[in-house]
């Protein structure tokens, strides 16, 4: 074990007043050089996604010093600068989520920034909106969005409600560095509740940000209120806003599911509890079987992210990916804009380099200008402002991502499970006067477009060991470029860590293949693994699958793992 890692270890342990919880966690590995290094052989990373990691005790672990490390961090930040010293705070149900909200909150007043925290467990979106609301100079939010239980996380919003940016990062990340996490000393929060200086977000905050949604209507709404729905927030924060946007669209046939209704962070029913899995919806899908609902709609923990299934015509459901809803959400709001008159002049839609190619030949069909951006949504929400200060914010009509993020309006500046909840009810409405399903739907589309599938593959590699493995994988790519993946020659490739792609510049590899697949290798930002996304057009699913087959056993072998 380095001697720098002992020296940490043993000034944690040192610690007076060290929390119970970690104090026991930190003398039960005591001698084992493994457990200790992997709590402390690096800080966890700070980056436009702000904090994740595992919850425990040490520098690569999510804790109070931590916190108040990053926040110390931010406070001088915003203090530094022109922003106003306000900064809203959100959370979800994750484990600990309500006490690192309210130590962000303790350390913010203990800075003279005030603070607005919201009284419960409330959606990511909801806390974006709250950023503006407040005239914020920046917010937070307390969530490890999808990942397993074990994990939280600290998510850094700009005053325009948008993930911070790369530059804006570096800055917060240069004076989280100059502080030590020991030596940051909170205000006492109902001290500081009761002098002002931290404010409970106000239930009109709450009410306007569903209202907000809820002026997203594309149609007119007809046979909305006919719809009968399973829904499940999967034990996180979506329930009380989507059912007060239910009960707005006159949704009255709402069941949701029992064993995930109540917040728990500890997400018994689904380890993983992610609506892009089955697992995690798989409780929902029961259910499905003795409500025979018309949707099954299920939001992640912090309800950002929106899955969905409906009936597949043989008596069961089906699972829509997030890139088939973002196509059959595109093609529904640019048919019924164009119908209804509503839609503006140049119209943007915006989605990311690794969500389906599908979204171009339908941008193109109904005239609209399609942007891509990197992976993340705050790269969407950039888009939207940019537009915004042009004094153009209407010509965006949509945004999606293939990992379940959806976006209609300039509300709020990242994904909204809310806002996605309204136009796939709305879709499916209209598509129900039609005589179809959202899967009759999406197959009219492959029908037109082509069948564009998509595939993602992840591939893990835990603690220290891991992160070099990943650097040395992507090494190898850049030097030794295949020319060949999975028997189709390579046609092109797109490094977007250079200059010249018109982006910023970014850890990702794009591989264009003979016949119009595609393979993509990005490390994840927020986990020890890579993620390959995989790209097949064919005239069926089953060929394109097939395709996608081959690839995903392609990458096993490329990334060695």
């Amino acid at each position: 074990m380095e001697e720098r890692i002992k020296q940490q270890y043993d000034r944690w342990l040192s610690q007076p007043g060290m929390p119970a919880d970690l104090a026991d966690e930190l003398n039960s590995i005591a001698g084992n050089e493994d457990a200790i290094t992997d709590r402390f052989y690096r800080e966890l990373e700070f980056g436009t996604g702000g904090l994740r990691g595992v919850i425990g005790a040490g520098t690569n672990r999510m804790n109070v010093y931590n916190i108040r490390k990053a926040t110390q961090g931010l406070a001088n930040y915003l203090n530094a600068s022109d922003l106003p010293k306000k900064v809203a705070i959100g959370y979800d149900s994750r484990i600990k989520s309500d006490v690192f909200a309210k130590e962000t909150a303790a350390v913010l007043a203990a800075n003279g920034i005030k603070a607005y925290i919201y009284p419960r467990l409330e959606p990511t979106p909801a806390l974006s909106w709250a950023v503006r609301y407040y005239g914020c100079g920046a917010g937070v939010c307390v969530t490890a969005s999808h990942n397993p239980a074990k994990y939280n996380g600290y998510k850094v919003y700009g005053a325009d409600g948008c993930q911070i940016t790369l530059e804006v990062a570096a800055k917060i990340l240069a004076a989280i560095e100059a502080v030590d996490c020991f030596a940051v000393q909170p205000a006492d929060f109902d001290a500081a509740l009761a002098e002002g200086k931290i404010e409970y977000s106000s239930e009109k905050c709450l009410d306007d940000f569903v209202d907000a949604v809820y002026a997203q209507r594309v149609g007119d709404g007809a046979g909305t209120a006919d719809l009968k729905l399973v829904y499940t927030p999967l034990n996180g924060s979506g329930l009380e806003c989507v059912k007060k946007l239910l009960a707005k669209l006159g949704v009255t046939h709402v069941t949701v599911v029992p064993e995930q209704e109540k917040p728990d962070g500890n997400f018994p029913t689904c380890p993983y509890p992610n609506p892009e899995i089955r697992e995690a919806m798989q409780k929902g899908l029961e259910l499905c079987d003795k409500v025979h609902p018309d949707l099954l709609l299920g939001t992640d923990p912090d309800c950002d992210r929106c899955g969905t299934a409906v009936p597949d015509g043989k008596g069961g459901y089906r699972l829509i990916t997030g890139n088939e809803m973002g196509i059959i959400l595109l093609d529904y709001i640019c048919r019924t804009r164009k119908a209804l008159g509503t839609m503006p002049e140049h119209p943007v839609a915006v989605t990311t380099i690794v969500s389906t190619d599908m979204a171009t030949p339908v941008a193109a069909k109904y005239g609209v200008e399609l942007r891509r951006t990197l992976t993340g949504f705050k790269f969407i929400g950039e888009q939207i402002g940019l537009l915004e200060a042009a004094g153009e914010a209407d010509r965006y009509i949509f945004g999606f991502e293939e990992s379940y993020g959806y976006l209609s309006g300039a509300h709020v500046r990242d994904k909204d499970a809310v806002n996605a909840t309204l136009l796939v009810c709305e879709a499916a409405a209209w598509y129900a006067k039609q005589g179809m399903t959202l899967l009759d739907a999406i197959n009219k589309l492959y029908a037109e477009f082509g069948c564009y599938r998509n595939a993602l593959h992840s591939f893990a590699f835990e603690g220290e060991s891991g992160m070099h493995t990943m650097d040395a994988i992507m090494k190898q790519l850049r030097q030794t470029p295949p020319t060949a993946i999975g028997g189709m020659a390579v046609e092109s490739m797109v490094d977007y860590n250079t200059a010249g792609t018109g982006l910023p510049k970014a850890n990702v590899l794009e591989f264009r293949l003979a016949g119009g697949a595609k393979l993509m290798v990005r490390p994840s930002g927020t986990e020890p693994k890579i993620k390959v996304y995989l790209s097949a057009v064919a005239p069926t699913e089953e060929a394109a699958d097939a395709i996608n087959d081959t690839l995903g056993k392609a990458a096993s072998a490329l990334l060695k793992a």
